[in-house]
């Protein structure tokens, strides 16, 4: 049976109560996770229970953060409630790459690794069996030798994949108002590949984490509300066309609607959760029971495991369960003629057209506190074309090269608060909110040239909008 360990008790009593706004103007705008919404502003800000948590299951809440903070280690060990890393891996934990359960970014100077980011790989599909298969249930087909991800990190007597460095091409423009801009655009290069060259056609692309923020809730929001925007065939003529990816259930053993990862591939946060564990951390669970060991690497094969499975169902629970009652902070000035300002243009120019702003929850078992919750996070959880200038040319279950989905943005004004950077899209390529909108194609191309026509006081009052979300 696991202790809760006595510093999971005092910070479950230190968060039992949120502070109450201060604020006399109506509340429903600063709750963007309704009655989870917590009032922080700090570095921790991201890693707090929803606030309509009871103390009794905030202790499991806690147990569940432990296990997410605390690195894992080679088998065999005498903690063995958490040993079994690797043999190939990321990170040794998950807060490794959702650094205070924020937002990842690419190594920004020389001195820094892969560590919140890694590089998704794959290969063209052909009508082979195997393929087929893997295209049903992953969506993608593996490299045959070295897998679905490069790992650039092992364990004693395992080699590591390769290392993964990015370098960048600039690109300037101006505004038409002559205010000038400037994008990077990364270039990916591996090296000290150990496993033998590369396939031919090798599909590469540099994904870093997202935020763990309101992930219950955006599992509680009703399919039908979230396919009632999809409009794959723009029948309605604005130019946007989302539509929902259909990924495998490892459960139900069938294709569902996807919600998760940045091109919505894991239906739910406990096969995204377990998903991250067998890949990044090589850690193996009931739901997800192989790592990314591939049948030309039999050191990796052959090198001792924490068990079967590594994570156990309880431990597995209790991490899945911290993950869903993650809070969202509230939103913050809202009555700052500035961010009114802001908010408009947002809806003017259509960013909303996406990154819809409200739902109501639906009902989400073993969870009350998720139900019918009025949120704001800010999107459709849709797959959308972005235009070739953020495509990474590959295919995950039905999204194409050039899709991406809608990724939430409430708690987006506090990055540079928990994670001491403001590195946005799928990539970190964008150094702040501004080179994130400029990226925006495809689908985006209307409202990003909206965006472009704005005056320079104008741009700035939707930034500080995206701020104070």
């Amino acid at each position: 049976m696991l202790r809760l360990p006595v510093f999971v008790s005092i910070f479950a009593l230190l968060y039992a109560c949120q502070p109450e706004s201060t604020h006399e103007l109506p509340l429903d705008k600063r709750l963007s996770g309704g009655a989870t919404t917590v009032f922080d502003q700090s570095t921790n800000a991201y890693s707090l229970p929803a606030a309509n948590t009871s103390i009794t299951r905030r202790d499991n809440f806690f147990i569940g953060n432990a296990f997410f903070r605390q690195p894992w280690v080679t088998a065999p060990a005498s903690t063995g409630s958490r040993d079994g890393l690797g043999p190939l891996f990321n990170t040794n934990s998950c807060q490794g790459c959702h650094i205070k359960d924020g937002r990842g970014h690419p190594p920004i100077n020389d001195e820094e690794n892969f560590i919140s980011a890694l590089v998704r790989i794959s290969i063209p599909a052909d009508d082979s069996d195997d393929h087929q298969a893997q295209l049903k249930t992953s969506g993608v087909v593996a490299d045959p030798v070295y897998g679905g991800q490069i790992q650039p990190r092992a364990i004693m007597g395992v080699k590591a994949e390769a290392q993964p460095q990015l370098s960048y091409t600039e690109i300037r423009g101006a505004f038409p108002d002559g205010e000038p801009y400037s994008l990077i655009k990364p270039v990916l290069e591996l090296s000290d590949s150990a496993y033998g060259t590369f396939h031919p056609q090798l599909q590469t692309s540099v994904r870093v984490a997202q935020p763990m923020i309101g992930l219950g809730l955006l599992e509680a929001i009703k399919e039908q509300d979230l396919l009632d925007l999809a409009d794959p065939a723009d029948t309605n003529g604005d130019g946007i066309s989302g539509r929902s990816n259909q990924v495998w259930d490892r459960v139900k053993q069938q294709t569902v609607m996807g919600r998760f990862g940045w091109k919505a591939s894991q239906p739910n946060v406990a096969q995204q959760s377990m998903t991250a564990f067998a890949h990044d951390i090589g850690i193996t669970s009931t739901l997800v029971n192989n790592n990314d060991c591939t049948a030309t690497q039999n050191a990796c094969l052959k090198a001792p495991h924490g068990g079967e499975p590594e994570i156990s169902d309880e431990i597995a629970e209790m991490v899945i369960f911290y993950a869903k009652l993650l809070a969202v902070p509230a939103r913050r000035d809202v009555d700052n003629p500035e961010v009114m300002l802001g908010e408009s243009l947002f809806q003017k120019i259509n960013c909303s057209g996406c990154h819809t702003t409200t739902f109501t929850t639906g009902n989400i078992p073993g969870f009350p506190e998720l139900e019918n919750q009025s949120i704001q996070p800010f999107t459709d959880l849709l797959l959308h074309d972005m235009g070739e200038g953020l495509a990474d040319n590959r295919t995950d279950f039905l999204a194409n090269g050039n899709e991406w989905r809608t990724p939430p943005l409430w708690g987006i004004g506090l990055t540079k608060v928990v994670n001491e950077h403001t590195r946005f899209l799928h990539d970190g390529r964008a150094r702040n909110l501004q080179e994130a909108i400029l990226w925006h194609g495809g689908e985006a191309q209307a409202s990003r040239d909206a965006y472009m026509s704005l005056d320079v006081s104008e741009r700035q009052a939707l930034i500080t909008f995206l701020d104070s979300l």
